[in-house]
């Protein structure tokens, strides 16, 4: 009893709060300048989606619908038609961010890696609807990042 109440009259907790406040002002800090600095990321990162293109300019999804079929959180709309030449592709891809899961499941199902998650991380929505990603978008996010989606792609197949 008389411990507690010499602990409560010296502000015992308080004291040890300081101490430890006091013990960290002359620790490196670990802060990073966020848009100045990024951090390190792993080449496994799942970020914004992007639709990619064969080097002959030709869309490579062929609308096979595995994508659509395996994602969890059915987050992914595509519809599709032939073409005169027989062969089938989207005429409707739309990806809803809200509703995805950034699982990777689209992009490991995909039979010519048409589907794949950029490590671009930095996106926001300013206007209602914006969060649906649709084939145009995906379309000119995959020419414009290209060169590190082929990087990146190349070190996967690597890894397995």
């Amino acid at each position: 009893m008389l411990k507690n109440y010499l602990k409560s009259f010296f502000l015992y907790e308080l004291l040890l709060g300081m101490k430890v406040t006091f013990t960290n002002m002359f620790k490196k800090k670990s802060t990073l300048h966020y848009p100045f600095e990024k951090a390190p990321q792993s080449p496994r990162f799942r970020g914004l989606h992007a639709l990619r293109r064969y080097p002959s300019g030709e869309e490579r999804c062929i609308g096979c619908k595995l994508c659509e079929a395996v994602c969890p959180a059915l987050a992914i709309s595509i519809d599709t038609e032939e073409r005169n030449d027989g062969t089938r592709r989207t005429t409707k891809y739309d990806i809803d961010l809200f509703k995805c899961i950034f699982c990777g499941f689209c992009e490991e199902a995909c039979p010519v890696d048409a589907i794949v998650e950029t490590r671009i991380f930095e996106y926001h929505f300013e206007e209602r609807g914006e969060n649906i990603l649709q084939k145009g978008d995906l379309l000119k996010i995959g020419e414009r990042f290209e060169d590190e989606i082929s990087v990146d792609q190349a070190a996967k197949a690597q890894r397995n």
